[in-house]
């Protein structure tokens, strides 16, 4: 199974400030798999997804230890190109968040940005991207109206859409359905399993019965470190620690 993996992290601390937020956290991502994030809110589990592309950079007093490693190199290297990592590592956050664009410039975007001028080249991804996150049938009668007229479930597609156009490898999603309602959560979650056949995708859920449904693999935090990690039918139902028993059947979290 080693081959298959695409990101690890080596006893990795993170800190805010004085206040160490992630503790040694040492986990594997293996390609073409869901690897779900849980435990209780303020428990590290965004934290480490920021890690993961580094958008921790942009928070002030913040610092690494440890390493992050994609296909086997350290992103935190001082000779990485960051702009370029975070091509390589998409990211959806918890609320969709479109620009104030037409929808085809919401997907445009990031092809722009990386200096594609190519109009024929733009037009195709972008129609490949919202097929890719399924939103292609409901839009491509609209393509050149605001996407800010989507409904909340179309704008959280949209934006895995945006992420996708730029062909990352790795897709990182912050909670990316809790925002949503049951319908559009559903569609999120099928778009979910039909993309790790492309994709290394790690998400953080709040949600057990989400992270049940569409993950692999399922890593339990708490208080910054990493409790239990392992297969997610195991895990959810033969925990090999009663502190995840517990936290999983709900007696605290």
């Amino acid at each position: 199974m080693n081959e298959a993996l695409k990101m690890k992290t080596t006893d990795l601390d993170f800190y805010y400030g004085d206040f160490r937020a992630l503790e040694c956290i040492s986990l594997g991502f293996y390609a073409n798999q869901v690897t779900a994030l849980i435990g209780p809110s303020g428990c590290g589990k965004s934290t480490l997804l920021r890690c993961l592309n580094r958008m921790n950079d942009l928070i002030p007093y913040t610092s690494v230890d440890g390493q992050v490693l994609l296909d086997g190199q350290d992103i935190y290297d001082p000779n990485v190109d960051v702009v370029g990592l975070r091509r390589r590592v998409g990211m959806v956050f918890q609320k969709p968040n479109p620009f104030p664009k037409t929808i085809f410039e919401n997907v445009a975007y990031g092809l722009r940005v990386t200096g594609i001028r190519d109009r024929a080249h733009i037009a195709n991804r972008v129609e490949e991207s919202l097929k890719l996150a399924a939103l292609w049938d409901e839009v491509e009668h609209r393509i050149h109206d605001s996407a800010l007229g989507l409904s909340g479930g179309q704008q959280q597609r949209l934006c895995i859409a945006r992420a996708l156009a730029v062909e990352p490898e790795v897709l990182l999603m912050d909670e990316p359905c809790s925002a949503l309602d049951p319908i559009a959560t559903q569609k999120i979650e099928e778009l979910i399993h039909q993309l790790k056949s492309s994709y290394t995708i790690i998400i953080v859920t709040h949600n057990m019965q989400q992270a049940a449904r569409v993950s692999d693999i399922t890593g339990f935090f708490y208080l910054g470190k990493l409790i239990e990690v392992g297969d997610t039918d195991t895990l959810f139902t033969r925990p090999e620690l009663q502190q995840t028993e517990d936290y999983i059947t709900g007696r605290f979290g």
